[in-house]
């Protein structure tokens, strides 16, 4: 097995990827604040092709995660939006709209803000703010302006799942008449609160496919006006994605105790002992650490992933999602058709398809976020 580093890449096999750029050059120009679970291997793959280019070796990405949930509960976000601005970087808000008045999205702007993304959970009060346990729609609505007014590019996100995704085309409506030029339409992945809740989350074959025929006649009718992603839900594909390019391979989250992470639901692996910024340097950390280092590579593999011609393109799927499915994170991911555990996956799409499967919100009561139920679930 060959340790992937800095070192290695000239010795790897020749049908392995490799950057084709001087990375010794490279420029960091682009930052993110609230990197929360939409930063994926994807980014970290366009930004490696964008950066094949002639002349765009600035765009070097650096991801900043401002953790526990809203970065701007913080008082010193526009202190370290104007530093990171300073330093050339690009930098990009992900926001829920809490805490976002005009005092100070004018003093974000001011310290060089470049980016802000604002997240909707429906196109209606009443969903939103149930789905939510908030009331925020109207707020979020005010928001949403606030981001034209002071002239950002309007990008909306919105989260689907079995309660909201019959509604997609008054969510598109919704984001082109507050102008928005980019929309995500981000499918429910089923870690954390999702994982307790994907009984009553989980949509049916036949609502997601209505939802993307919905926008895809939306696409065609806006144009170049809006551009919209629709992500589908991992549960609805043959193959695993490669969840954060695998373990310990480009990303490294700190929690608010110090613990150092190679993803942001990585603590609820078992058999790791993960290492604490208060005890260890960042670089041995990234570099020597047992925790950071168990899934590079492939010798931890378990069939048939190992000798799968996949491996180097999915590194086995996500471990995190292994692990809530089958109890070992060693096993292949079970989203993948070719895992012995991918009847799980399909189950449990059966299930939510079946004709006369129960109304979720009626049978089964949403579990929300709040110390009661974390206390509960925490043992």
């Amino acid at each position: 097995m060959i340790e992937l580093n800095e070192d290695t890449l000239s010795k790897l096999p020749s049908k392995i990827a490799t950057p084709s750029y001087d990375r010794t050059r490279l420029k960091r120009g682009i930052a993110h604040f609230g990197v929360g679970n939409f930063h994926r291997a994807h980014q970290a793959f366009y930004i490696d092709r964008c950066l094949a280019l002639p002349d765009q070796q600035d765009w070097g990405i650096v991801g900043i995660g401002l953790s526990g949930g809203e970065p701007l509960t913080r008082d010193d976000l526009e202190t370290i939006v104007g530093e990171a601005h300073t330093l050339g970087y690009y930098t990009n808000l992900i926001t829920s709209g809490i805490g976002l008045t005009e005092e100070r999205i004018k003093a974000l702007k001011d310290a060089g803000l470049d980016h802000i993304q604002l997240s909707f959970q429906d196109s209606t009060r009443e969903v939103n703010d149930f789905l939510s346990s908030t009331r925020t729609f109207e707020l979020k609505s005010k928001v949403a302006a606030l981001i034209k007014k002071y002239e950002y590019p309007m990008v909306l996100n919105v989260v689907l799942h079995r309660l909201n995704i019959d509604h997609v085309q008054e969510i598109l409506e919704m984001a082109e008449s507050m102008g928005a030029e980019y929309v995500e339409l981000a499918n429910t992945q089923y870690y954390g609160w999702a994982w307790h809740n994907r009984e009553r989350l989980l949509p049916s074959r036949e609502q997601l496919r209505r939802a993307e025929e919905t926008t895809n006649r939306f696409r065609e009718r806006v144009g170049s006006r809006m551009r919209v992603l629709f992500v589908v839900p991992d549960y609805f594909e043959r193959r695993p994605k490669p969840c954060m390019n695998g373990l310990g391979s480009v990303f490294l989250t700190v929690t608010p105790d110090g613990t150092a992470l190679p993803c942001h639901a990585a603590k609820s692996l078992p058999r790791l002992t993960f290492p604490n910024v208060k005890d260890a340097s960042v670089e041995w950390i990234w570099r020597d650490s047992p925790a950071f280092n168990h899934y590079r590579g492939d010798s931890w593999m378990k069939e048939p992933c190992r000798s799968c011609p996949e491996k180097a393109k999915d590194f086995g799927g996500c471990r995190c999602q292994a692990y809530l499915l089958t109890g070992d994170p060693d096993n292949a991911d079970p989203v993948c058709d070719l895992s012995p555990h991918h009847h799980l996956v399909t189950e449990m799409v059966d299930k939510a398809s079946a004709p006369d499967a129960p109304s979720p919100v009626v049978e089964h009561p949403l579990i929300f976020r709040d110390r009661k139920n974390s206390r509960a679930l925490s043992g």
